[in-house]
């Protein structure tokens, strides 16, 4: 399973500023402090009064500590500058003050710790949701090996714009890939929608054409609820039946699958019919193509936020120019090292991004066929 692995890249350290965990730097920061700010005095004796510095180690220490922890540390500093032997002074104020601070800081870590312990309960409820909705690819689908890269484009989110799914059914593996209008979680209620249309579909539609017809009365459906609704998306569907070495392929509007033969790469020119959600089907009917698979052969679906990641001179990515570069046979691998070159290639990805390979066990195809 790949697709959590564009997440994993976006958990760098400056996560705990957003309720992650913080690092263990951050966590040693006041005891580092402590021990290093207490050997400067001992070390300058008289000559220089260190204890205002002191100060600081309670409020760093209510931004990673509870507040037990916090207190301790806040107590140490206190007993450190009224002990003679230690930062004592004849009337020396920073006592009082310190202990204002420690106070302060004791209260700030207890809201704090509440607040993450919240912030955790909230993230475990909707990640659960989100996973519900989109859940992860699995490696295999019938006799289909399977791998995806998705990448939500709003930070915090599971789910963006983006869609997939991959179902076996009575007619084969099925699989959609798709994007719907917007970004983030105001696509999360259309993604769920169109799901659900697909995985009934499925089960019940004798052909693509159907899926997609489905997909799309769902999106009508839902725009006539709402008279202030825009609904549509596009979407590629694909089908692998059980009994032959080809895949049929059809386009609402989506960006073209590529076929991945050895080290060639071929754009599928699959017929570009009308988006899902504008209620035309009967008005233009959608055209799918069957293409012959041969053993080794992979699928490349994709949205255009993939193609259209840019570098900083603008350019989009060139996916199928660098794909032969890419000496991956497993599908997993092969999605993650795409990951790498766009990142590498465009810094910072903006847009919701997919995308999944399939590696079908298609049968020795005989000479001539």
């Amino acid at each position: 399973m790949t697709w959590p692995v564009a997440r994993r890249r976006d958990g760098d350290e400056r996560a705990w500023l957003r309720g992650a965990p913080p690092p263990r730097w951050v966590r040693a920061l006041p005891i580092v402090l402590l021990v290093g700010i207490s050997a400067l005095q001992v070390a300058t004796a008289d000559r220089i009064d260190l204890g205002f510095l002191l100060a600081a180690i309670p409020p760093l220490a209510a931004l990673t500590y509870g507040p037990a922890a916090t207190a301790l540390l806040g107590g140490v500093v206190v007993l450190l500058l009224a002990l003679p032997a230690g930062f004592g002074r004849p009337g020396n104020s920073d006592v009082l003050t310190v202990a204002f601070v420690a106070v302060l800081s004791i209260l700030i870590a207890w809201v704090r710790s509440r607040r993450d312990e919240q912030l955790v309960s909230v993230r475990t409820v909707a990640e659960a949701a989100q996973f519900a909705v989109l859940p992860p690819l699995p490696e295999r689908v019938g006799t289909v090996r399977c791998a995806g890269l998705y990448r939500a484009a709003q930070r915090g989110t599971l789910v963006g714009g983006d869609f997939f799914d991959v179902r076996r059914g009575p007619h084969g593996v099925r699989a959609v890939v798709g994007d719907v209008q917007g970004h983030g979680l105001s696509a999360v209620g259309t993604v769920a929608g169109l799901l659900g249309a697909f995985r009934e579909a499925v089960l019940d539609q004798a052909d693509l054409e159907g899926v997609a017809e489905r997909l799309d009365r769902r999106l009508v459906v839902d725009a006539a609820q709402d008279e202030h609704a825009e609904l549509f998306a596009t979407a590629l569907f694909l089908e692998f039946p059980d009994d032959r070495p080809v895949v049929r392929a059809l386009s609402c509007g989506h960006p073209h699958p590529l076929l991945l033969r050895g080290d060639a790469v071929r754009e599928l020119s699959v017929p570009a019919g009308a988006p899902l959600g504008l209620g035309i089907a009967g008005l233009a009917p959608r055209e799918p193509m069957t293409l012959s698979l041969r053993p080794g052969d992979r699928i490349l679906a994709l949205t255009d936020g993939v193609t259209e990641a840019r570098d900083g001179a603008g350019a989009f990515y060139p996916l199928a120019e660098r794909l032969p570069g890419f000496d991956c046979a497993d599908p997993a691998a092969l999605t993650d090292a795409v990951w790498r070159d766009v990142v590498r290639f465009a810094g910072t990805v903006r847009d919701d991004l997919t995308l999944l390979v399939f590696a079908p066990d298609a049968p020795d195809v005989p000479p001539g066929s």
